[in-house]
């Protein structure tokens, strides 16, 4: 996994180092002198394209603002610097499934359109005009040296040329640095508050406060908790995507994963900036309007992503079962019923003889077996077969807790695949659940790439066994 992040990462600071050694930040404030459909349009391109780290973004933000920008179109600019970046998609698709990086890049331009319309109708032209005065006074709160330094090649010529121009490496890769050195504290830090509350808050918290027994009440408090708890996390850009794979776990509605990855821009240190950048009403206006765009995106996201009741794919693979098991003299009615109600038997009632379900993206995708922890774990809300036990019902679900919590306490790799191994003996013999499909994967390698041994596992096809690879001499 430490790679998948990085090169997304690389991948990511690249494009924008690249986009920054070609437009200066002057160029970016004319560009926005309004807040029309136009000047948001830009401020949302540019913004997308520029830093993700949420301080850099909210100085440069400043910056702009007070070199002639629009305050509305500079705040849609760090809005999009935040939440419209590539890098951050990229690694939501790995951590949390594609699903969230298409929620990302709808909901970030939801997210801007509802603040400008909140923008219009409430903020008043005393308060920004305050905020001006405020920001003149170049109050320091973080990040201002990364915001006020310009390292754009200038002079003529186009921009491939300008490019690859000595210049143009040096800016290209002065940007990178910079962007690596303004994101890694809040990954490590991140990174650090997601493994704690992954391995010190019990699963039950989580589902208790995110009322994840009760589908709807899920979905209606989902988006409004999701940004509270990012509030008090204090992690903000590329971090906060650890946590939210913790929480997603943990039984918070999809809508609600969408705005607490939002919510990067509120969290308490970035709003005692905004009181020195801006005083403290336009702090406070700034809170209450975002919390409202971030908490109506997630809303907006939860409907659209959440109100299929039917899977093609899977009602074919239904007809496909009964017509074998028919073979066998075994009469089976499938009846497909709303994903809700479905949830609340899984859940709550326990009222159905048998059902076809995924299990994914994390349970399957990934090849640490950790990820599988809500599934297997007898305590778990997606322990299918009887989920939430507070005490293991059989011997063997008794033993499977043990073994996957002792395969997660040790670095050993050889230690815990004898304990999965045995996990896996068990669900053979037991047979909670049956795997039906298995997914046909396409992977193409170098004909001189050697010891490759494909697999259908989603993200590592070529690549599970990279330390065994090796390219052939010619």
């Amino acid at each position: 996994m430490t790679w998948q992040v990085t090169w997304s990462l690389i991948l990511g600071f690249t494009l924008s180092a690249v986009i920054e050694a070609l437009v200066r930040k002057s160029t970016i404030a004319r560009l926005l002198p309004d807040d029309r459909p136009r000047s948001l349009l830009t401020a949302t391109g540019l913004g997308a394209a520029s830093s993700s780290c949420s301080y850099a973004a909210v100085a440069l933000a400043r910056s702009l603002f007070r070199k002639g920008a629009d305050f509305t179109a500079a705040m849609a600019f760090q809005f999009a610097s935040t939440n419209l970046v590539v890098e951050l998609g990229l690694i939501l698709a790995l951590l949390l499934g594609w699903q969230f990086t298409l929620a990302e890049f709808v909901g970030g331009p939801l997210m801007i359109l509802f603040l400008a319309l909140l923008f219009r109708r409430f903020l008043t032209a005393r308060l920004r005009d305050a905020a001006r005065v405020q920001a003149d006074r170049a109050v320091a709160g973080s990040m201002e040296g990364h915001a006020a330094m310009d390292m754009s090649v200038g002079g003529t010529g186009s921009f491939w040329r300008r490019l690859t121009s000595p210049a143009g490496f040096t800016s290209v890769s002065h940007n990178f640095v910079m962007e690596w050195a303004a994101i890694l504290r809040d990954l490590v830090l991140g990174l650090l508050i997601a493994g704690a509350a992954g391995a010190w808050i019990p699963e039950s918290f989580w589902q208790n406060l995110f009322f994840a027994g009760h589908p709807l009440v899920a979905k209606l408090w989902g988006p409004l908790i999701g940004p509270i708890v990012a509030v008090v996390t204090f992690v903000c850009s590329i971090g906060n995507a650890p946590l939210a794979a913790v929480l997603w776990n943990g039984g918070i509605s999809f809508g609600g994963v969408v705005s607490f990855i939002f919510a990067d821009l509120i969290i308490i240190p970035i709003l005692i900036i905004y009181a020195k950048y801006y005083g403290r009403r336009m702090a406070w206006f700034l809170f209450a309007t975002f919390y409202l765009t971030m908490a109506a995106a997630g809303y907006v996201i939860e409907f659209v992503f959440n109100t299929n009741t039917g899977n093609n794919i899977r009602d074919k693979t239904a007809v496909l079962i009964q017509d074998d098991l028919k073979k066998l003299g075994i009469k089976l009615i499938y009846q497909p019923i709303e994903f809700n109600a479905l949830i609340d038997k899984l859940q709550n009632s326990y009222d159905f003889d048998c059902f076809l379900l995924s299990i994914g993206p994390s349970a399957t995708d990934s090849m640490d077996p950790s990820t599988s922890m809500n599934v297997l774990k007898s305590h778990g809300y997606t322990h299918q077969w009887f989920s939430r036990q507070k005490n293991p019902s059989t011997e063997w679900e008794a033993r499977i807790d043990f073994l996957m919590d002792a395969q997660l306490k040790t670095l050993d790799v050889a230690e815990r695949k004898k304990y999965y191994d045995e996990v896996q003996a068990i669900l053979s013999e037991q047979v909670p659940f049956i795997y039906t499909v298995a997914p046909l994967s396409y992977a193409s390698y170098r004909s001189d790439l050697g010891n490759v041994r494909p697999t259908v596992l989603h993200y590592y096809k070529i690549t599970w066994n990279a330390e065994e690879l090796y390219f052939r001499k010619k």
